[in-house]
């Protein structure tokens, strides 16, 4: 599959629902720190 990463202690871009600020985290982080919005891995696309 090459949508899987080998490596999954990378570092990987989260974007918040609310108000778009970019966190670069290994874990998905579940609040936003910045305004405490819900938060997705942007390498997920949006259906």
């Amino acid at each position: 599959m090459r949508d899987v990463e080998p490596n999954q202690d990378r570092e990987t871009a989260y974007e918040c629902f609310e108000c778009g600020n970019i966190v670069l985290a290994a874990d998905s982080p579940d609040k936003c720190p910045d305004c405490g919005g819900a938060m997705r891995n942007r390498h997920i696309p949006l259906e």
